[in-house]
């Protein structure tokens, strides 16, 4: 890899881990969608894994609902899984211009997400079929574009999670898929020793931050940070979607 290209890698982690820090999501968002301008889908998604799986299952384990959370999503947890483990090699360097498109499409639709103030909400009953529907869909997104938020992000927030129960509950969801995701990249050879280094330095970028973007929620707006955060997503997931097809 070359220096300009390491030094870009290593600043776009940083800034994933300062919004990571600053307003609890958008680390492999951000990352992947600003690292696969200079480097293949595959291998952008091979450096988030560890620091994805450790600032995940932080946030996973950090409150008292993890076995309630369990209990009530394991079907979707199993759907997200599978939709996972069905895409193996759907990131590879064959596929990264329609992997590229699809995951500019998934950023702008997430984006689109957390820009619209409308709250949804699905009932009890809707929500035997829409959780595993939700849950295969992302798998298949997080087989293709390494990043697993949409759509269990407004799944999450539709079906009635207090805000706590909901941090944990994306924890729990995205440390699923993310092993899930490792199972993959394993498979297709993605993930050998000789990128250790290089995952090192990720983690090490990753939490520092997470560091400054949590010193930065101290002294900043949470509401208009997000604003600002879901538009620059938006503008990057439109971005990357373009490209793809030009």
């Amino acid at each position: 890899m070359m220096g300009g290209e390491a030094l870009f890698i290593a600043a776009v982690l940083v800034i994933a881990g300062l919004v990571k820090g600053a307003v609890g999501l958008g680390l492999p968002p951000i990352a992947m969608g600003l690292m696969v301008i200079v480097m293949p889908p595959v291998e952008a998604a091979a450096l988030l894994v560890l620091p994805s799986f450790l600032t995940n299952a932080w946030q996973m384990l950090r409150g008292p609902y993890f076995r309630r959370l369990l209990r009530r999503f394991w079907p979707l947890l199993l759907c997200a899984v599978g939709g996972t483990l069905v895409g193996v090699d759907w990131l590879s360097e064959e596929n990264a211009r329609i992997g590229t498109f699809i995951l500019g499409s998934v950023l702008a639709l997430y984006a689109l997400s957390g820009l619209v103030s409308a709250q949804l909400l699905i009932g009890a009953a809707k929500q035997r079929w829409l959780g595993p529907l939700s849950g295969l869909t992302t798998g298949l997104a997080t087989a293709a574009t390494g990043v697993s938020s949409i759509p269990i992000v407004p799944y999450f927030q539709a079906v009635g999670l207090e805000k706590d129960e909901l941090v944990q509950a994306m924890g729990l969801s995205f440390t699923v898929s993310t092993l899930a995701l490792a199972v993959n990249l394993a498979s297709v050879g993605a993930l050998t020793p000789s990128i250790g280094p290089m995952v090192g330095l990720a983690v090490a970028a990753v939490f520092v931050g997470i560091v400054l973007g949590q010193l930065l929620r101290k002294r900043l707006d949470a509401k208009t940070f997000r604003f600002w955060f879901f538009v620059a997503l938006l503008l990057l997931g439109l971005y990357l979607a373009i490209r793809a097809v030009l």
